[in-house]
C-alpha cells in the first residue's frame, strides 16, 4: 500500500519513558516539521496535527483514549509484531494505515521456543532447582528428536519456530485459518478451531502433539482459544508453550489442568495480566516455566525496531509502498 504524505509532516512518538535509540536522527531530520514525544498521559496533546505516529510504548492502549485528537493522522507504526492493543473500532474503521514490526522477532522467538522444548525434555529447569538445593539426584531425560510439535499460528513467527524445531529433529504440524497439505514449513496444517467448519482441526491434532506452541496473533478468533476443552484434548504427557499473547489462554483452566495432571507442563512467556501478579499460582507450580515477555528480545532488538521504522518513514515521506501493512479486518499482516 502506498500513501503520499501531506506537507508539512509532523511525527508523534509514543514512549513509556525510554526514548527509541538513535532518536536524535529523527529530531534532526529536515523532512519532518516537528517530532513530538509523548507518554500515555500526554499523547492527546501531541496528536493534533500529527501526520504519523510511532508507537514505541510497546503494549500501550493510550491511542484508543487519545483518538479524538488524531485529526490529521495518516499512518501508525507499531514497534511490535502483535497489534491487538491498536485494534479498536475507530482506528479499524478509519483510513489510517497501520504497520507493524513483523520480521524482527521471528528467529529469536524460534530459538527461545527450541530452548524451552529442550529444557522440558532434558529437565534443565529441574536440574537448576536441585542445584540450588544442593541435591544430587540422577534422572533419565527424554529425547527431542522424533517428538511431535503442533504450532498454532502459521505466520512468519510460527514458520520460523517450525523450521527451528524441525532442524532439531521434531515432527512439526501447523494450525492456521485454513487446513491444507504440502505446506513447505509444516507439511500439514489443520484448521485452528476445535470444531472446524470443514476438514481436520485442533481436536484431531492436539492428542498427537508432545509440544503445543502458541504463536498466533491475538484476535477475536484466538482470544480464549486455550480453554478447558482445548487442554482436555491435549495428551497428558504434552507441554504447552505460549509465546503469543496471554489472553489466548484461560489461566484458571490451565492451572486446573496442571494440578490435575491433565497436561505435563507449561512454559508461559506471556500472561493475561502483565506483569504476572505475585498471587498467581502459576509462579509456584513445579511444572511451569514463567518468563517476562522476553522471547523475542535479543541484544540489539531495539535498534532493529528503529531501523525498520526508519525505513518505513523514508517510504512514507517518499510516497512509496510501506512494509508490513496490517490487514485491519484480520488484525495482522496478510500473506507469507
Amino acid at each position: 500500500m502506498t500513501t503520499g504524505p501531506p506537507q508539512p509532516v509532523h511525527l508523534a512518538v509514543l514512549h513509556g519513558g525510554d526514548l527509541p535509540p538513535g532518536h536524535g536522527a529523527l529530531d534532526s531530520d529536515p523532512r519532518l516539521a516537528s517530532v513530538r514525544y509523548a507518554t500515555a498521559d500526554t499523547l492527546g496533546e501531541a496528536l493534533p496535527g500529527a501526520t504519523a505516529l510511532f508507537v514505541w510504548d510497546l503494549f500501550s492502549a493510550a491511542l484508543r483514549t487519545a483518538w479524538p485528537k488524531a485529526d490529521s493522522l495518516r499512518w501508525v507504526h507499531a514497534a511490535t509484531a502483535g497489534v491487538d492493543n491498536l485494534m479498536f473500532a475507530d482506528l479499524v474503521a478509519s483510513d489510517v494505515v497501520l504497520t507493524n514490526s513483523r520480521g524482527v522477532f521471528d528467529q529469536p522467538m524460534a530459538e527461545y521456543v527450541l530452548g524451552l522444548v529442550i529444557s522440558f525434555a532434558k529437565d534443565l529447569h529441574g536440574t537448576r532447582d536441585r542445584q540450588r538445593e544442593r541435591v544430587w539426584r540422577h534422572r533419565e531425560t527424554e529425547r527431542v528428536a522424533g517428538r511431535r510439535a503442533l504450532v498454532v499460528g502459521t505466520g512468519p513467527i510460527g514458520r520460523a519456530i517450525a523450521r527451528q524445531l524441525r532442524a532439531a529433529g521434531l515432527e512439526v504440524e501447523g494450525a492456521g485459518r485454513t487446513a491444507r497439505t504440502g505446506d513447505p514449513d509444516f507439511g500439514t496444517v489443520v484448521e485452528a478451531a476445535l470444531a472446524p467448519a470443514s476438514g481436520p482441526g485442533l481436536a484431531d491434532a492436539l492428542p498427537r502433539a508432545d509440544f503445543v506452541v502458541l504463536a498466533a496473533p491475538l484476535t477475536d478468533a484466538t482470544r480464549g482459544l486455550v480453554d478447558s476443552r482445548f487442554l482436555a484434548a491435549m495428551a497428558p504427557t504434552a507441554r504447552l508453550i505460549n509465546v503469543a499473547r496471554g489472553p489466548m489462554v484461560d489461566e484458571d483452566a490451565l492451572v486446573r489442568a496442571l494440578r490435575e495432571g491433565a497436561i505435563a507442563g507449561a512454559a508461559l512467556d506471556v500472561a493475561r495480566t502483565e506483569p504476572l501478579p505475585g498471587s498467581s499460582p502459576l509462579w509456584d507450580l513445579p511444572n511451569v516455566i514463567v518468563s517476562p515477555h522476553m522471547s523475542g528480545d535479543v541484544v540489539g532488538w531495539r535498534e532493529e525496531l528503529v531501523a525498520l521504522f526508519a525505513d518505513n518513514l523514508d517510504r512514507f515521506l517518499q510516497g512509496r509502498e510501506l512494509r508490513n501493512v496490517v490487514d485491519k479486518r484480520r488484525g495482522y499482516v496478510s500473506g507469507p
